[in-house]
This record gives structure tokens, C-alpha cells and sequence, in this order.
């Protein structure tokens, strides 16, 4: 049976660590999809992968996955539980399409997590809290993202906020806000 969940929260929530015990507590066998792009260069980013690294449980397989996401959802079997984190990253490495073609690829995206055959997890981070970035390209990353985690959510069978360390179910305390008609 496949099951899908959306582990949203801000910047050091524990929303990576919440996503990792439910892969772990699945009981099928793991494929981590990793989204960060490597720069070497970035030392301080360099420190954060490998703190993700290290968590990890080493039976798990793990696919680095920059870009072409769609398109690695569709290699799943149905026994397998596949932890992506995060969209936040994914979203990133993508900010530089044009809107059409950023319609597709979500489009894409949001098609291969409805056909997804076993156990999906999605790790994603909550920007929108904060003030209106003051540059461009910090807008249109928060509007993307945005957009991106509420389709999403919208999706799952299992939408997570994780906030100070904690695990929210959304469907056990949430109502879910519908489109307003244009």
C-alpha cells in the first residue's frame, strides 16, 4: 500500500530528523534522495551535508538528485520507503526557469508523487514566516516554495508541521483551506 507524507518546518525544527524515524519506523528498505547540490567550495554547506550523512542508517541507498526528480520518483518499487529532502533545496537549483517551464516541472513533480507506488516522504521548509524578501529572486523562491509545499499538502495522506522540536499531525488538528474560486 502506498502511503505519502509531507514533513514541513522552518530552519532547525527537527523536520529532517522527524522524516528519517518515519523512514526508519516504515520498515522498508530506505532510498535517501538527497536534492543539495555539492560546493566544495562552501565549506559551512559542506559541514551541513555531512551532518545529514552521518544520520543516516547505512543500509540505506542513497541518490543524490539535484534536478531531475520527476523523473527518479518513476524508478520506485512498491516495498520501498524513499526519504526526499528537501523541496526547499530542489526548488533552489531550479529558480532559474522561466515560470512556464517551472509550471511543467511541478506539474511533472506533483504527477510522479500521486503515482508513486510505495512509501514517499517529503521533506520541505517553511520560508513564508518571515518578512517579503527584499530582492527578487528571494520572492520568487518563497512564492515557489510555497506554492510548491501547499500543492503538495494538499497531495498527501499525511501532512507534518514540525515546529521547536515537535511533530504536528495537520489532519488530526488542521482544516484544510480551499482554493478561492477565480
Amino acid at each position: 500500500m502506498s502511503q505519502r507524507i509531507l514533513v514541513l518546518g522552518p530552519t532547525k525544527s527537527g523536520k529532517s530528523e522527524w522524516a528519517e524515524q518515519l523512514a526508519l519506523q516504515s520498515g522498508r528498505p530506505v532510498v535517501y534522495v538527497a536534492t543539495s547540490q555539492v560546493a566544495p567550495e562552501d565549506v559551512e554547506w559542506q559541514a551541513r551535508i555531512e551532518a545529514h550523512r552521518r544520520r543516516r542508517a547505512r543500509t540505506w541507498r542513497t541518490l543524490e538528485v539535484p534536478i531531475a526528480l520527476a523523473a527518479t520518483l518513476a524508478q520506485a518499487a512498491p516495498t520501498d520507503c524513499w526519504l526526499i529532502d528537501s523541496l526547499g533545496t530542489w526548488v533552489a537549483n531550479r529558480l532559474d526557469q522561466a515560470d512556464d517551464r517551472w509550471l511543467q516541472e511541478t506539474t511533472e513533480l506533483l504527477s510522479a508523487i500521486a503515482q508513486f507506488p510505495g512509501t514517499l516522504i517529503l521533506v520541505a521548509e517553511e520560508t513564508g514566516w518571515g518578512v517579503v524578501p527584499a530582492y527578487p529572486l528571494g520572492r520568487t523562491f518563497r512564492d515557489r516554495l510555497g506554492t510548491l509545499t501547499r500543492q503538495v499538502g494538499a497531495s498527501v495522506d499525511i501532512p507534518y508541521l514540525v515546529v521547536a522540536g515537535f511533530a504536528i499531525n495537520l489532519n488530526q488538528v488542521g482544516i484544510p483551506v480551499k482554493p478561492l474560486a477565480k
